[in-house]
């Protein structure tokens, strides 16, 4: 395991050769074409299972998830923390366009109705993997490449399931394909989805209305939820969700389409690549439930949703290089805080300003933070965070260990600042508040 500190870097030496504290992973292979058959390996554990039919099973600390053996297709969770079973199942589907003049291209989504289902006629390869960081499940399909990945690690990654899919629909003709996630969940055709990335708002699914209408954007996640558990799809990408049914969520991942949909583009979707498609599933115990909620305009994650969306979002960014290219030694680690940061709030930015006077960067930095709402009625003990929340208040003279001169209020574009601003020892934040100031650097 590495350890990055908070906008921070460490640095890692990758040796070749094993030693007495490497721990390898073991591989499970099942419906393996006899022709593929992969050659026995002097150093990885790997076991052929040809006609397996039993349930695959991985566990964490936190729960338990199974997988058929026959798709490879996830299909329940226990949660370890109070030994409850959660039917939740993955499978994909197909749409087509509908037969009439006007069909789907880049702008118009004109199904031909309900997806179909889709089909395989045999059993797709698939590989688990056991070890010691983490376990998967990946399932080879012919337009696909699905992977449920579960996390050992105590602490945020370990409490959803990371479900990685590589899409390549190159050589299908007017098919748009879409993962489906079918649950236990009362939902009653609402769920909820966000607004480049800052609010959720309540969707409602009306069937009156065609199947197209009751398709949302998704920028960053989309969630349903009953009295008990609320069920949450965090995206790494922006994409089409919908909850046609109830406790369903389902989301398109890749769409071909041949003809221009007279729209001002000129042309269909045929410039398809192999696309690569990341989300977390994360699953939560409601404790207490309000009935205005239902009502309400605005829905707020949890206090741990909001740190899974920032961990897929805001990845530790690996940089690679040789010892011997003649690279100047750097330092081993940087952290420039002297502590975490409140959980709930998150740099947007913090960067130098341009000097007015030469070509350089000044003595100021711009530091700009958004403050999140998140719904207090979920746990936030034992998350395995370190980070608390301060009523979203930060001393910056005491976070950075660099000297902060001054501190003061500024608009969000720099460019004006309030006639009473003055130097501040300590920032207040209300809750979905985006706030810039401007830091004077000794």
């Amino acid at each position: 395991m590495a350890h990055v500190p908070p906008l921070g870097f460490g640095t890692y030496q990758l040796l070749e050769g094993l030693n007495t504290e490497t721990i390898l992973v073991d591989y499970n292979l099942y419906h393996t074409d006899k022709s593929k058959l992969v050659k026995p390996h002097d150093i990885f554990n790997i076991k052929e299972i040809p006609n397996a039919l039993d349930e695959i099973m991985l566990e964490n600390s936190y729960m338990k998830v199974w997988f058929s053996g026959t798709s490879g297709l996830l299909e329940k969770i226990n949660t370890k923390e109070d030994n409850k079973n959660h039917h939740i199942k993955i499978e994909f589907v197909w749409y087509g366009t509908t037969s009439n003049r006007d069909k789907s291209g880049a702008y118009l989504f004109l199904p031909d109705g309900e997806a179909k289902p889709y089909v395989f006629s045999d059993p797709p390869a698939i590989r688990v993997t056991h070890g010691k960081i983490f376990s998967e499940v990946t399932t080879f399909f012919h337009h696909f490449t699905h992977t449920v990945r579960l996390y050992k690690v105590q602490g945020l990654e370990s409490q959803s399931l990371e479900i990685f899919n590589i899409v390549d629909i190159r050589g299908e003709h007017n098919r748009e394909i879409a993962m489906r996630i079918s649950s236990d969940i009362e939902t009653y055709n609402r769920f909820y989805s966000d607004l480049n990335g800052y609010q959720i708002q309540p969707r409602q699914t009306m069937n009156i209305l065609p199947l197209q209408a009751n398709i949302y954007p998704m920028t960053t996640m989309a969630y349903i939820q009953d009295d008990r558990v609320r069920l949450t799809l965090h995206s790494a990408q922006s994409l089409g969700v919908g909850s046609l049914k109830s406790g369903q969520l389902e989301v398109i991942m890749d769409r071909r389409l041949m003809q221009d949909d007279n729209r001002g583009l000129g042309q269909g979707v045929q410039d398809n690549k192999i696309t690569a498609n990341l989300f977390r599933l994360l699953l939560e115990k409601r404790s207490q439930v309000d009935s205005k909620e239902e009502t309400s305009p605005v829905s707020y994650p949890s206090l741990l949703s909001h740190i899974t969306s920032s961990f897929m979002n805001h990845p530790v960014i690996p940089m690679i290089t040789y010892t011997g290219a003649g690279i100047p030694p750097i330092l081993n680690t940087y952290s420039p805080l002297t502590s975490s940061m409140p959980c709930d709030i998150h740099i947007v930015n913090l960067r130098t300003i341009q000097s007015k006077a030469g070509p350089g960067p000044s003595d100021e930095a711009a530091l700009i933070l958004h403050r999140k709402g998140f719904d207090c009625r979920f746990a936030n003990t034992g998350l395995g965070l370190v980070c608390s929340t301060t009523q979203g208040k930060l001393k910056v003279h005491k976070l950075f260990k660099f000297h902060v001169e001054s501190l003061t209020p500024t608009s969000l574009s720099l460019m004006h600042s309030p006639p009473d601003a003055r130097n501040m020892s300590e920032i207040s934040m209300s809750s979905m508040e985006i706030n810039t100031y401007r830091i004077q650097l000794r």
